[in-house]
């Protein structure tokens, strides 16, 4: 097989995943972020990430779970960066428009608040054990932490979202 085989048969595979998976680890990414065109470029990112390295996967099955640690990893560095600038006001959400304001409803866009309030970890860990209802094991391994730590994290999570939401009412 020539490497031009190689990588159209590598572009093929992606293209089956990107349809299959890319709505959802967009959501993910914007959930994590708050930001659409910031996951978008994330999950890009990952994609394109995946390409690169499709002929040094060992088992192509896992690239679904490669994808997600490739998003949230994405999402991390993009944190990290807007903490070094500073450039956001602490619990603004950037909405489009003012006509997609008006269609989120308030409680959810409360919700949204305090899930972005919360820290990465606790953030990480509810969006991908409710939001994309992922299993433990499988938040533990998307993340590269323990399942107990999923554990606890999760529940300190919960607790905290909670108490937020309670906040805003």
């Amino acid at each position: 097989m020539t490497s031009a085989d190689v990588a159209q048969a590598a572009g093929r595979e992606v293209t089956a995943l990107y349809e299959a998976h890319a709505l959802s680890l967009t959501r993910l990414a914007y959930v994590m972020l708050g930001d659409r065109p910031a996951a978008e470029d994330v999950v890009q990112e990952a994609f394109l990430g995946l390409y690169k390295r499709w002929s040094r996967l060992r088992d192509t099955a896992n690239a679904p779970g490669y994808l997600r640690t490739s998003v949230l990893n994405g999402c991390r560095m993009v944190l990290r960066s807007r903490a070094r600038r500073d450039d956001r006001t602490a619990g603004e959400l950037p909405w489009e428009s003012a006509e997609a304001t008006a269609l989120v409803g308030e409680e959810y866009r409360r919700l949204l608040l305090a899930i972005q309030a919360l820290p990465p970890r606790q953030r990480e860990t509810l969006v991908l054990r409710y939001y994309l209802d992922l299993s433990e094991e499988e938040t533990a391994r998307s993340m590269g932490i323990r399942r107990g730590t999923v554990k606890s994290a999760t529940s300190r999570a919960l607790a905290a979202l909670g108490q937020r939401m309670q906040e805003y009412s």
